[in-house]
C-alpha cells in the first residue's frame, strides 16, 4: 500500500498537467475562432457605417440602402434592417427601430458565442493548478513520512518544486485567457454602443455636438 500511494499521486499530477494543457489548447482555439469570426462579421468597421449613415441622412436614401445591402459589417446589416423598416412603414419609427433591434440581438448573440468558454478557462485553470499542487504536496510529504532515517532535503525540495509548478501553470493560463476574454468583451461592448447609436441616428437623426443651444 505504501508503494502504491506515491505512484497514484504522480499519475494524478500528470492528469492535472494534461488537463491544464487541454485548457490552454481550448483557450487558444477559441481565441483564434473569435478573431476569425470578428473579421468575417465585420466587427468594428465603423467608418463604412458612418459613410452609409451620412448618405442616408443627407437624402441619398437609395445609395445608402445599396451600400447597406452589401452587408459587409455588423453595423451595415443593422442599418439595412432599419432602412427596410423606414421604407416599409415611413410613418412608423417604432417599426424600423424594432427591426434594427431584432437584428442587433442576432448579431450580438453571434458575437458573444463561445465567450463563456474563455470565462470557464479563466475560472478552471487556477483551481486545477491548485489541485495539482495539493496532490504534489501530499505526494512529497507522504514520501517523507514513509522514509526511514534521514531524508535528503533536496529530494523533498524537488517534490515541492514540482508540485508548485501546476499552480504556476494554472495561473499563467488563466491570466492569458483573462486578457484575451477582456479584449473580445471590450470589442463587443464598443459594437453594442455603436449599434445603439446608429439605430437612433438613422431614425431620429444625429446630434451635432458643435451646435449651441
Amino acid at each position: 500500500m505504501a508503494s502504491f500511494l506515491p505512484e497514484s499521486y504522480n499519475l494524478a499530477s500528470l492528469v492535472v498537467f494534461g488537463a491544464l494543457a487541454l485548457l490552454s489548447l481550448l483557450a487558444i482555439t477559441v481565441a483564434i475562432y473569435k478573431w476569425v469570426q470578428f473579421m468575417a462579421l465585420g466587427v468594428g468597421r465603423r467608418r463604412r457605417a458612418e459613410e452609409i449613415l451620412d448618405n442616408w441622412l443627407s437624402g441619398k436614401a437609395d445609395l445608402a440602402f445599396q451600400q447597406a445591402q452589401q452587408r459587409k459589417s455588423v453595423l451595415a446589416r443593422i442599418l439595412q434592417a432599419v432602412f427596410s423598416g423606414v421604407q416599409a412603414k415611413p410613418g412608423d419609427a417604432t417599426y424600423a427601430e424594432e427591426l434594427g433591434r431584432q437584428t442587433a440581438i442576432i448579431e450580438l448573440a453571434t458575437m458573444t458565442d463561445r465567450m463563456r468558454t474563455l470565462e470557464m478557462v479563466v475560472q478552471a485553470a487556477p483551481m486545477l493548478g491548485l489541485l495539482g499542487t495539493v496532490i504534489g504536496m501530499i505526494d512529497a510529504f507522504s514520501a517523507l513520512a514513509l522514509s526511514e532515517g534521514a531524508v535528503d532535503p533536496t529530494v523533498l525540495a524537488a517534490g515541492i518544486y514540482t508540485a508548485l509548478t501546476t499552480t504556476a501553470a494554472g495561473l499563467a493560463i488563466a491570466l492569458v485567457a483573462f486578457f484575451v476574454a477582456n479584449y473580445f468583451e471590450s470589442r463587443i461592448e464598443r459594437e453594442r454602443n455603436m449599434i445603439e447609436t446608429v439605430i437612433s441616428a438613422a431614425i431620429h437623426g444625429r446630434l451635432d455636438p458643435t451646435r449651441k443651444s
